[in-house]
């Protein structure tokens, strides 16, 4: 139970990581170098803004949720 716990806890902050540098920021990030910076004069950036927003909270949740459940797999272990 505890390595499928940091296995989800790994992936999940790969995920976490690679999501947040797709935001875009005042200075464009890495959204502008895959192309977000021609997609935001569109009409329809801001569907995709949120969604990665959606995306991006539920992975912390999940981030956060794998930590505390690590945390007391490891208390009730004894380690």
């Amino acid at each position: 139970m505890i390595l499928a716990t940091s296995i989800v806890l790994i992936i999940t902050s790969l995920l976490l990581i690679v999501l947040v540098l797709l935001h875009k920021g005042k200075g464009g990030g890495l959204s502008d170098m895959f192309g977000g910076g021609i997609s935001s004069s569109l009409g329809g950036s801001s569907v995709v803004e949120r969604n990665l927003d959606r995306l991006t909270i539920a992975t912390g949740v999940i981030w956060f949720a794998a930590i505390v459940v690590l945390g007391f797999l490891y208390k009730a272990k004894g380690l």
